[in-house]
């Protein structure tokens, strides 16, 4: 009988615990179609970090996100599969997130774990991103960190960030003091300074990543975002520069019209300052209020031999893609 009194105490406490947490669960599925000039396989942007497997009909990813929250605390487990995040994703190519975070007071919250990192105007996630393809500034710096991090809300328009983490290249197998990176952040009214500095995981130990994220409304239909970024490293003796803006344009309800022209240059001794140009015309529809069709017209050039998954000159690409969120 006291076992089973026992047994029932443990059981109501832990519906207890239950009913005091809230879980959601959210994500996205995304495929696509393209097309190219080129003969041959490959789209630049459209696979991430492997835009030469691109195919004319493909998979995106599948992205699931268990969220837990219970009091000041939260756990997440953000789960990614599929081409589109293969080299993106951190462990095992399936992990893009976990992490447990505590919310010291309504300004303060400390997380750690694996988090997408806070450069850059771009996510992995499409359904987070306006183009479907992504950008060389993407592409070039860091995806996830391993670590923990502060955020801190001094008021409604000021925010600050500063984080310790492993080389995000190669989430930490590493150790010692020359294989951190430490990450800062400083944001008023939707402007972002960035921020990282240490070993990167592929043999510098005093990478530099300077980064600004941002943008304004034009008026209640236009809207201007931009991303302006910067590394270099003394020990690798490169680095790279660039600058993208995001013009989208609200034309309905349901229709919005976009341009992102970019430029992106590697600097220093190991890469001869070789540049990269693209021009991507989006037309992003909202079919349902989970389901947007995306269609990116895209023109890459490079006299360096920089395009993504090509040796050409100039690739241009017309990619459409169904993007579902739930």
């Amino acid at each position: 009988m006291k076992k089973i009194i026992l047994s029932a105490m443990m059981l109501t406490g832990m519906l207890t615990f239950a009913q005091e947490g809230k879980l959601t669960v959210s994500g996205t599925v995304d495929v696509y179609g393209t097309v190219n000039t080129v003969d041959g396989a490959g789209a630049p942007g459209l696979l991430v970090d492997t835009p030469k497997d691109a195919t004319m009909f493909g998979l995106g990813m599948a992205n699931t996100i268990f969220a837990y929250e219970a009091g000041k605390a939260t756990a997440v487990v953000d789960l990614a599969f599929g081409p589109r995040s293969a080299d993106a994703s951190g462990y095992g190519s399936i992990v893009n997130q976990m992490y447990v975070s505590y919310s010291v007071n309504d300004a303060l919250t400390v997380t750690a774990g694996q988090f997408n990192t806070f450069l850059g105007y771009e996510v992995i996630s499409p359904a987070a991103n306006f183009n479907y393809t992504v950008s060389y500034l993407f592409n070039a710096g860091p995806f996830t960190h391993v670590g923990a991090k502060l955020d801190y809300a001094a008021s409604e328009d000021l925010s600050f960030m500063v984080a310790v983490t492993n080389p995000h290249g190669n989430f930490g197998t590493a150790y010692g003091e020359d294989y951190a990176q430490l990450g800062f952040q400083a944001g008023y009214k939707g402007q972002y300074l960035n921020i990282a500095y240490g070993a990167d995981g592929f043999g510098a130990t005093d990478q530099l990543y300077l980064d600004y994220t941002g943008g304004f409304d034009v008026s209640d239909a236009f809207y201007v975002g931009i991303n302006a970024a910067h590394s270099s490293s003394a020990d690798a003796k490169s680095g790279y520069q660039g600058a993208a803006l995001y013009l989208q344009y609200a034309a309905s309800e349901t229709l919005s019209l976009g341009l992102r022209p970019e430029y992106f240059a590697y600097n220093g001794e190991a890469n001869n300052d070789e540049s990269v140009t693209a021009i991507t015309l989006t037309a992003n529809t909202a079919l349902t209020d989970n389901l947007n069709v995306v269609a990116d017209l895209r023109i890459d050039s490079s006299e360096d031999g920089l395009i993504e998954g090509s040796s050409e000159e100039s690739f241009n690409q017309l990619t459409v893609a169904a993007v579902y969120s739930f």
